[in-house]
């Protein structure tokens, strides 16, 4: 299960074209894997769980073409995020996997209150979170608020998590340095 929000799609669009939903806040990508059996009854209770909130749509990857170029998105989402912005620092981190919504409402309030744009990719089914917060170099500072931005460790820790990777830069469509 993996979560990306409205920055991180936008990038993965313009690169990949992957075929996520125009206009979504944030999309939750689960990948069922089993018997047919199984897995109907997996994604019937899948469905059934967005019923809860509002605007949600489930959409099914019909072929493995289709399946593929999701994942190809969500993979491509680090380095993509060089169309929206020339660097980017990436924090991980982990919060517990109930508090993944209110981790990404913290960091998107933190975003506006700091000016600074942060594209955010999560593995949720472990509480993993990778903020990409958005800057560029050539502004005087701006690395240097990018790394000293509050939710980079703050948020984590009130919510009950940590850090657990050092912060790692990237630049424009090549991935991060260090995985």
């Amino acid at each position: 299960m993996e979560i990306m929000d409205r920055l991180a799609i936008e990038a993965a669009e313009a690169s990949v074209h992957a075929g996520y939903p125009e206009g979504a806040e944030a999309v939750l990508i689960v990948e069922l894997d089993g018997e047919t059996d199984q897995v109907e009854r997996e994604f019937y209770h899948l469905q059934r769980g967005d019923r809860g909130f509002g605007g949600l749509r489930s959409a099914r990857g019909e072929s493995d073409e289709q399946r593929l170029k999701i994942w190809k998105g969500r993979k491509g989402a680090f380095p993509a995020v060089g169309r929206l912005s020339p660097d980017y620092v990436v924090q991980d981190g982990v919060v517990p996997r109930g508090k993944l919504g209110q981790a990404l409402g913290e960091i998107n309030r933190l975003s506006r209150d700091y000016e600074l744009r942060v594209a955010n990719v999560f593995h949720a089914g472990d509480g993993n979170l990778h903020p990409l917060i958005l800057y560029d170099g050539k502004q005087p500072g701006a690395l240097e608020r990018a790394r000293n931005w509050p939710a980079r460790s703050s948020v984590l820790r009130r919510l009950g998590g940590s850090i657990t990777g050092r912060a790692r830069r990237g630049h424009g469509e090549t991935p991060p340095t260090c995985r």
